[in-house]
């Protein structure tokens, strides 16, 4: 079946939904927040508790990996992300979830090409990019002097 640019544009009109902007927005900034006001409570938390600050934050992105891949085991993220939208891709929770999202679809072709395979489909650029950002920014501060 061949489409013309017009009648593919008329057909993407028909089936897609329209965003409803005024509604997504407030959620996605309100739910972020919540995400990041939890992640903030976490650091006090743990401060209160004996944790050097220098170590807080580290035991906070932690905690937050943890209840983002558990929640997203338990399919409770993915609900959340239906209404809170871009508000779940704050960025430790959002990888969390993209890691193991792949990794619970792919299970069932094994350990190996299923799971180790499927689970750096998404998260995979990220952290080569990630990593390569972070050497170049290193090697600046090098050439820089500080």
């Amino acid at each position: 079946m061949s489409l013309t640019n017009q009648e593919y544009e008329e057909l993407s009109k028909r089936y897609s939904k329209n965003s409803k902007a005024m509604m997504n927005i407030p959620k996605a900034f309100i739910i972020g927040g919540l995400i990041c006001a939890l992640g903030q409570g976490l650091i006090a938390l743990y401060t209160a508790l004996g944790v050097p600050e220098d170590l807080a934050p580290g035991a906070c992105s932690m905690t937050l990996v943890l209840l983002s891949a558990l929640l997203t085991g338990l399919g409770v993220y993915d609900n959340i992300a239906k209404h809170a939208g871009a508000g779940t891709l704050v960025p430790i929770t959002g990888f969390a979830n993209a890691m193991v999202s792949p990794a619970l679809e792919f299970k069932s072709e094994g350990l190996i090409l299923g799971v180790g395979a499927k689970m750096f489909a998404i998260a995979g650029p990220v952290i080569v990019y990630g990593l390569s950002a972070s050497v170049l920014y290193g090697l600046v501060m090098v050439l820089l002097g500080l």
